[in-house]
């Protein structure tokens, strides 16, 4: 039996998790939990779980879950998911926080020896080149939880990496692939929330529907993979099928495909490197007609071009440029900017930044600081 903790145990990739954890209970325990506020949640997860930690960052409602649950040693604040990452039981941990809030943690897993489970994909956007020095160094794994990378990890299972030619990331393209200029300008915070594929967190959401998402997910696949951003590409395909591809030297491209559901990265990753019966019916090939690809707008969708422009320069532009959009889309969740105030208030923003070294967590923390700083007055 394997021992889990998980950070972001509220959130979609955590719900999900449990989901796994419940489908294959003879071989998961739960042995900590941690999220940010929802302790509603929280209390059924740790009644039908049992974990022995669970950490609320949020640290008046640490004391409400702990007046709910006095038989379990609840903590709180950063030390508190610190706690949950370096669990004495924990074998694996799964990083499913969003934000740069996960980073801290998921450094500490790793440096307590955990193999890290990844949907955080702001710990490798935002200190990738640390995040890989610490799994070298400690001799753990780092398993990709989103659906893109656990495709690409797939695809290359017994594979030469120095043969890959291509790597092709799939996007859906988000609610907005469609629209005119016109529209764009004209977004409402409840439109681009409505993807049309994927359910999950407003933050992931919002990025989605700005292709962030995927410029975040191309600087996390150059760290996991160590492959070149030249040899990155993106392509819209509608129809989230297609999980996504690698074209070798040889001309030969593989793909990881199935129904649009994250069960099935999540559970890869946990019983890596097993694969069990899963959850989901038998794919119907006979009701899919077609497969759509189209390469991405950039002038639309300018978030992607700034994050691979990011990458290219290197230093602490994407640690900041990470930082800073997320601060601005929350304050468009707020209702505070426009929906492509987004785009180019970051710009803007990732033109004036001075780029720097980031060798350290610290660095990392303090970049991630000044960014937001920024961001919430520009």
């Amino acid at each position: 039996m394997k021992n889990l903790s998980i950070l972001g145990s509220t959130g979609s990739i955590g719900i999900n998790t449990l989901k796994v954890a419940r489908h294959l209970k003879d071989k998961f325990r739960i042995v900590a939990l941690a999220a940010k506020s929802n302790v509603d949640l929280l209390e059924q997860q740790a009644r039908e779980f049992h974990p022995e930690l669970i950490c609320v960052y949020d640290e008046k409602m640490a004391m409400e879950l702990k007046r709910k649950l006095p038989e379990v040693e609840v903590v709180a604040g950063l030390e508190g998911l610190q706690a949950v990452a370096t669990h004495g039981k924990a074998e694996m941990v799964i990083s499913a926080m969003t934000g740069t809030k996960g980073l801290a943690p998921t450094v500490a897993a790793i440096q307590a020896g955990k193999n890290v489970g990844l949907a955080n994909k702001e710990s490798l956007v935002s200190g990738g080149e640390l995040i890989m020095s610490l799994i070298k160094k400690n001799g753990v794994h780092l398993l990709p939880i989103d659906s893109e990378h656990s495709a690409l990890f797939q695809c290359l299972n017994g594979e030469d990496p120095k043969k890959i030619d291509r790597m092709i990331l799939t996007a859906s393209g988000g609610p907005f692939r469609t629209w005119s200029s016109e529209q764009l300008a004209q977004i409402s915070v409840e439109q681009a929330l409505a993807h049309p594929t994927w359910n999950m967190g407003p933050k992931v959401t919002i990025d989605c529907s700005t292709l962030m998402n995927k410029g975040l997910e191309a600087i996390e696949a150059h760290w996991l993979f160590s492959v070149p951003m030249e040899q990155i590409e993106v392509v819209i395909h509608p129809q989230s099928l297609i999980h996504s591809m690698i074209e070798f030297t040889d001309g030969s491209i593989m793909a990881q495909m199935g129904e649009p559901s994250m069960v099935v990265p999540i559970q890869y990753a946990m019983t890596y490197p097993e694969r069990d019966q899963g959850m989901l019916p038998r794919f119907d090939f006979t009701r899919i007609h077609e497969f759509q690809f189209y390469p991405p707008d950039f002038k639309k969708f300018p978030c992607l071009g700034l994050a691979f422009e990011a990458i290219r320069q290197g230093g602490s532009l994407p640690c900041y440029m990470n930082a800073a959009n997320e601060v601005l889309v929350n304050r468009f969740l707020n209702k505070e900017i426009g929906w492509q105030d987004i785009s180019n208030k970051l710009e803007k923003l990732m033109n004036a930044h001075p780029l720097s070294k980031v060798d350290t967590l610290e660095d990392v923390l303090t970049i991630d600081e000044i960014a937001r700083e920024e961001a919430k007055k520009a």
